[in-house]
């Protein structure tokens, strides 16, 4: 039972939200239905994007290849439809804003909601896994979506809860305080079942023959802070169920540094040529959101993905002199970094950008060499297209390297989060 005075959240989470909402639009139960979400024309290598619960009781495992599932199963395989999926998550947001107030709840992924429920208990004169429940019920009779959810005295426990504790009820609900998760599971195995607990953390405290959060609480501070640095507090604190952050630190927290980043893993292997053509491709949509956004860049990066049995990335960095969010000048610092750090004779799968230390658009800032008519000339240029495509699609309006035949934006250009929208 919770304390006076004790704070309670809820972690819910729909059980394998992609796949469950295919099974909803048909009019079948996830729960007792083989399917798999997969786009086929990508071959059997692609990866399932969801599995229904019923696949993973048969030991088929989430984000999978098709050529993976056991031949002995017989299941459906749909497309990606990412705007249904979209269109679900807001209806299944819309559920909560009927009983709690936006500022006590964080949409923390399309398929996962963090809610401080403390104040709504006395509201509604409800029990907390009174209240959960009935969310979870609202959920499940108006969209036919199966969800999971934990409690906790704390987000980190609630968080816990539902990655834990929920898979081993029968209501798909679980519930921890800081004395049930120290005598529940700190003895629980693997460490990387438990939030922000990396392979790399783990192979970290194997040094020292720690392999489960009383090892981690019991063990020398001083050990962990000369091994872990600052990060050691949040080990500490978390080993012991402990978490100070606040729904209202969460709404409140601004990041000092912002970027726009993308990455794509391409259908087939590249060679040089083309993966820098898609690289080039890239950029210039990111010069895009600049504009958008409004914002200017100085420094931008790359990382390359290799398609061969090391399967090891291609990084490199410039901070150029000059502020801008112009492709004719941005292009020339990002073809200078690939033909540097790319190795031209093997293949290429993965091609991702970011722009880093991004400033407001008024902080443009050009050498004495730059011709700002020229430049004035770009960015109308670029504003009117940015028109166009609001008003008539992305494709509307394309460069020539785009029409090429190994280009990639065209088809990406329809998709959202590089999956399928399902609007075609």
């Amino acid at each position: 039972m919770a304390r006076k005075n004790q704070r309670v959240y809820f972690v819910i989470d729909m059980k394998s939200f992609f796949a469950s909402v295919e099974c909803a639009e048909i009019g079948l139960d996830s729960m007792s239905t083989n399917l798999v979400v997969a786009d086929e024309s990508r071959t059997d290598k692609t990866i399932c994007l969801a599995v229904t619960p019923a696949m993973k009781a048969l030991g088929v495992k989430n984000r999978c290849r098709l050529f993976e599932i056991p031949k002995d199963i017989d299941f459906m395989i749909v497309p990606p439809r990412m705007k249904k999926y979209i269109e679900y998550a807001a209806e299944i947001y819309g559920i909560y804003l009927k009983y709690i107030d936006k500022s006590d709840i964080h949409v923390y992924s399309i398929d996962e909601c963090i809610i401080d429920a403390t104040d709504y208990l006395k509201i509604y004169n409800l029990k907390a896994k009174e209240f959960v429940t009935k969310l979870m019920n609202e959920i499940s009779e108006k969209l036919h979506i199966p969800s999971s959810a934990g409690i906790g005295s704390n987000m980190y426990l609630a968080k816990i809860a539902l990655d834990i504790t929920a898979k081993h009820a029968p209501d798909r609900i679980g519930w921890l305080t800081e004395e049930k998760y120290i005598k529940t599971l700190w003895n629980h195995k693997p460490l990387s079942d438990f939030w922000q607990i990396s392979k790399g953390t783990i192979a970290r405290l194997a040094k020292y023959g720690i392999e489960d959060m009383e090892g981690i609480a019991k063990a020398d501070e001083n050990l962990l802070y000369d091994e872990f640095g600052v990060n050691a507090e949040l080990l500490i604190d978390h080993a012991w169920g402990r978490e100070s952050c606040l729904m209202s630190d969460i709404k409140n927290y601004k990041s000092k540094s912002k970027s726009i980043s993308s990455s794509q893993i391409l259908p087939c292997n590249y060679n040089f040529k083309d993966a820098k053509l898609v690289m080039r491709e890239m950029v210039q949509n990111g010069c895009y959101d600049l504009f958008r956004q409004h914002f200017v860049t100085q420094l931008v990066q790359l990382n390359i993905g290799y398609g061969d049995s090391k399967g090891d990335f291609a990084k490199g960095s410039s901070r150029m002199n000059v502020t801008t969010n112009l492709y004719s000048i941005i292009s020339g610092y990002t073809d200078k970094i690939f033909d540097e750090i790319v190795d031209k004779k093997r293949p290429i799968r993965r091609v991702g950008y970011c722009f880093a230390d991004l400033q407001p658009a008024d902080n443009e800032q050009y050498d004495f060499f730059t011709d700002m008519e020229q430049i004035e000339k770009e960015k109308k240029l670029v504003f009117s297209i940015l028109n166009l495509q609001d008003k008539y699609g992305k494709n509307s309006i394309l460069k020539g390297m785009d029409l090429q035949e190994k280009a990639t934006l065209r088809e990406r250009n329809e998709t959202i989060g590089g999956h399928k929208s399902g609007e075609n």
